[in-house]
């Protein structure tokens, strides 16, 4: 044991630089270890050390013609990820899932209702204006404005004022508590912008982050070299990045064998195996709460007809997605969004099977007769098209005809999802049940995809939501959200038939520490915490 104690303690001796490479392997070599041993330690110790420098690539299955660099409208893994390289946030979910300050160095409530968090001070925006509380109350109101379609207004709709108590101190009051307020503040969204006059500039793509931005072309590429004024000392390791939107599978997958890029998302399960064999890449998977929707909107007939929603909710056989879309690379959904990886998971929920009499008797009620349209494209996740045609086949297996539409890839998520009736999606997921209901299900969020709204489960569903906030009684908050899932299951429009693994590939010249799974690419913040080996 006291070995094992000195060789750790000459490790981070070696990495913090206090003894150089000679010194650390005669002292590994005095402890005992042989010479073959004691060189590989320290070559191991090397690869696990940050350094600066370089040109970091990388191809997203993400990216739009139509994205903007107004943090409002960010839709896409794409835009998150520049959000978290040129932005920072209140706050930030960490590698190990755990909150922590990020602009904020602290917050703190006595109730939950009154939020305050205190500033960093010394941190300087892009063009070298010094962060304060303004410039966090604009960015706030830019997204809780009368006029403001950003996806982050409905998670905001509980904070009735935000005001200065000093430079460096912000005070959120809230119309009823909100235990998990602080997640909520680190919404990709809701990036800190400097402020002139009260308002901010939402398409500059000026921030406090660890790159600056020096061309975007939406939905081609992405430049960035490094901030040298980046508040964060261990981050942002690369002197430059270069990030294209890479939408065709086959196209981003060869990229990064032929070495065109350091790292890709998205590797399609088919093939992940084949691309293991490559040497020069390592397969990166992570579980957490990645999980793929087939929403229908209520506002676009014929979903707005709860018998017909059942009917395709029945006819789908989700085990095989699982097994010929996922090839085993994730888990079963239950038609709704909380994964097991969150703490308020329903599991005594019975699991929703294909029944082909159950559909059939559903869909007769419901009077519906003729094709029912699915839009697909693999845009949304590696084979949604393929899984669009799989639920065709099993819904005809009820009588059910669903008429498969490709859609183009670029402008899927302005032009399709959150529009048509019914099509395919993915949602990353959020840490917090509350932060997820109040993303995509709650009746006063821009990104309620499924329109639910005004049933009578909706209803029930939105007062629960808004109860369990205030509620810091974990075992009462569990039956509240256990509810939830269980109105989304039986009433909502959404069909989750599975949850995917984050599935990367990365060069061996690109290093890391832990990867985070709340998000592909280590939580989308690569940019930040990887470095050249």
């Amino acid at each position: 044991m006291k070995k094992e104690q000195y060789l750790l303690g000459q490790q981070a001796k070696y990495r913090r630089g206090q003894i150089d490479r000679r010194q650390f392997i005669t002292s590994a070599i005095a402890a005992g270890l042989a010479v073959p041993a004691a060189l590989g330690l320290a070559s191991s110790v090397e690869a696990a050390t940050p350094t600066r420098g370089g040109l970091f690539k990388i191809g997203r299955r993400h990216g739009s013609t139509t994205d903007s660099l107004d943090p409002a409208t960010y839709e896409n893994g794409y835009m998150q990820n520049l959000a978290y390289s040129y932005g920072n946030h209140l706050t930030e979910v960490g590698a190990d899932g755990k909150l922590r300050g990020e602009l904020a160095e602290s917050y703190e409530s006595s109730d939950a209702q009154t939020w305050v968090f205190n500033l960093r001070k010394g941190v300087e925006f892009h063009n070298g204006k010094t962060l304060d509380a303004d410039d966090v109350i604009a960015t706030f109101n830019h997204h809780m404005g009368e006029d403001s379609k950003s996806a982050a207004k409905g998670l905001l709709s509980a904070v009735t004022s935000i005001k200065a108590d000093g430079p460096n101190r912000v005070v959120f009051e809230l119309s009823a508590p909100n235990a998990d307020f602080p997640f909520i503040v680190s919404d990709y969204h809701i990036v800190i912008l400097p402020a002139s006059g009260g308002q901010i500039d939402p398409t500059a793509g000026i921030g406090t982050g660890g790159y600056i931005i020096e061309n975007h072309e939406p939905g081609v590429r992405t430049l960035m070299k490094r901030n040298p004024n980046y508040w964060k000392e261990n981050a942002a390791y690369f002197d430059e990045i270069e990030k294209l939107a890479l939408l065709d599978v086959t196209a981003r997958q060869n990229a990064i064998m032929n070495g065109d890029v350091h790292a890709i998302d998205g590797v399609d399960p088919k093939t992940v195996a084949l691309m293991g064999r490559v040497p020069t890449l390592d397969i990166l998977e992570a579980a957490g709460t990645l999980h793929y929707t087939f929403p229908m909107r209520l506002d676009v007939a014929p979903f707005d007809n709860y018998d017909l929603r059942m009917a395709l909710k029945y006819s789908i056989k989700r085990q095989e997605l699982v097994d010929k879309i996922l090839l085993g690379h994730g888990a079963l959904g239950n038609d709704h969004p909380i994964s097991t990886s969150n703490q308020f998971h329903a599991g005594g929920l019975a699991q929703r099977e294909f029944d082909a009499e159950k559909a059939a008797y559903h869909y007769k009620k419901s009077g519906h007769s003729g094709a029912i349209q699915l839009s697909a494209s693999d845009a949304a996740f590696s084979g949604a098209v393929d899984a669009a045609q799989l639920i065709a086949a099993s819904a005809a297996e009820a009588g059910i005809q669903i008429e498969v539409v490709r859609e183009p890839s670029d402008g899927y998520w302005s032009n399709v999802w959150n529009k048509k009736g019914w099509c395919a999606c993915y949602w990353g997921g959020r840490p917090t049940e509350d932060w997820m209901f109040s993303s995509a299900y709650t009746d006063d969020t821009e990104w309620n995809d499924t329109a639910w709204k005004g049933t009578d489960a909706a209803n029930k569903f939105n007062g629960l939501v808004k109860a369990a906030r205030a509620e810091l009684d974990n075992d009462k908050r569990a039956t509240m959200y256990a509810e939830c899932q269980q109105l989304i299951h039986d009433d909502g429009g959404t069909i989750c038939p599975m949850f995917a693994n984050h599935i990367m590939a990365v060069s061996k010249n690109v290093a890391h520490g832990e990867i985070a799974g709340n998000w592909e690419l280590d939580g989308n913040k690569c940019n930040e915490r990887w470095w050249m080996a």
